[in-house]
């Protein structure tokens, strides 16, 4: 039971990153707009959280500089392709490109520094139960934020009015617009959203799941966050599951190593990424499943009154 209780809690740390990241660019997608930039706001967002961790002494603070962070790039990105209508894909490319190369640069005066970790929360009494309490309830906040704002998410698309215009806008620009909707604010407003997630997700990166700084430590995250928005059909809550799965793939490749099975370790590494592979091409097998949440103006540019 504790090898059990040991290797879960090292699939919900790396999931948690994967969950929060991909959540949302779900909402941004929705909207409408394919931002590809995740991994540079999400590396962004962990060079931020561990600078400002290491300046001022909070990892709270750090998470809040995180956050900073992946908004910043995410503007960067609305103003690039919402304001000047610039390509979607092509901008979201250079973001990742543009963020590797920044955090790169601001982080080499914190290599091999000793990171502050951010520590768990024990929720008294419940922390107590038997293998469920230490896997659920002591826990840091980065995973209890993750599952509130899918739980937000479902809600706000789901069950508000707000969501529903936002939902309208990524179905059809030119009726939403039609309608009296503010289709750049909306979009604006999900693809800032997405890159606080994305920045949230970076700051548990080096916050939590490796508290240090080590260049390109997304490592490839940002794209398998992506996957996972066409994995969970647009739909929240199988983005959670998703991002568990992808985590335990994950985390198989350490355990396996930990336990001697004689599997090279660089075809190890490579089981998330293979495993992303393999689900894109079962989803693109199945069309209608796929096209049934599909945001109808996805990557598609509007400009008003055209």
């Amino acid at each position: 039971m504790g090898i059990v209780e040991a290797i879960l809690l090292s699939v919900i740390t790396a999931a948690t990153p994967l969950v929060l990241a991909a959540a949302g660019e779900l909402v941004a997608e929705r909207s409408g707009v394919l931002n590809l930039g995740v991994e540079g706001m999400m590396i962004m967002g962990a060079v931020s959280a561990f600078a400002a961790t290491q300046i001022t002494g909070s990892p709270y603070i750090g998470v809040l500089a995180g956050i900073g962070a992946g908004v910043l790039f995410a503007l960067l990105f609305g103003f690039l392709t919402l304001t000047l209508v610039a390509n979607q894909v092509a901008t979201g490319l250079a973001l990742t490109l543009l963020g590797l190369g920044v955090s790169g640069m601001l982080g080499e005066g914190f290599l091999g520094m000793q990171g502050i970790k951010l520590q768990p929360i024990t929720i008294p009494l419940l922390s107590q139960v038997p293998f469920l309490g230490p896997l659920l309830f002591r826990q840091d906040a980065i995973f209890y934020l993750s599952i509130a704002v899918v739980a937000g998410i479902h809600w706000f698309l789901f069950r508000s009015r707000a969501g529903l215009k936002l939902r309208a806008v990524g179905d059809s620009h030119a009726s939403a617009h039609a309608l009296g909707v503010d289709v750049v604010r909306t979009r604006y407003l999900a693809v800032l959203f997405g890159g606080a997630c994305a920045g949230l997700a970076g700051a548990q990166l080096s916050l939590v799941y490796t508290p240090q700084w080590v260049e390109n430590m997304s490592a490839g995250r940002g794209w398998i966050a992506l996957a996972l928005v066409v994995f969970a059909s647009w739909r929240p809550w199988r983005v959670v599951a998703g991002g568990y799965l992808f985590g335990a793939v994950s985390i198989s490749q350490l355990h396996a190593q930990a336990f001697g099975i004689g599997i090279p370790s660089q075809f190890l590494s490579s089981l998330p990424y293979l495993a992303t592979i393999i689900v894109l091409i079962l989803i693109s097998h199945n069309r209608r499943m796929t096209l049934i949440n599909t945001p109808a103006s996805l990557g598609k540019p509007f400009v008003p009154d055209r």
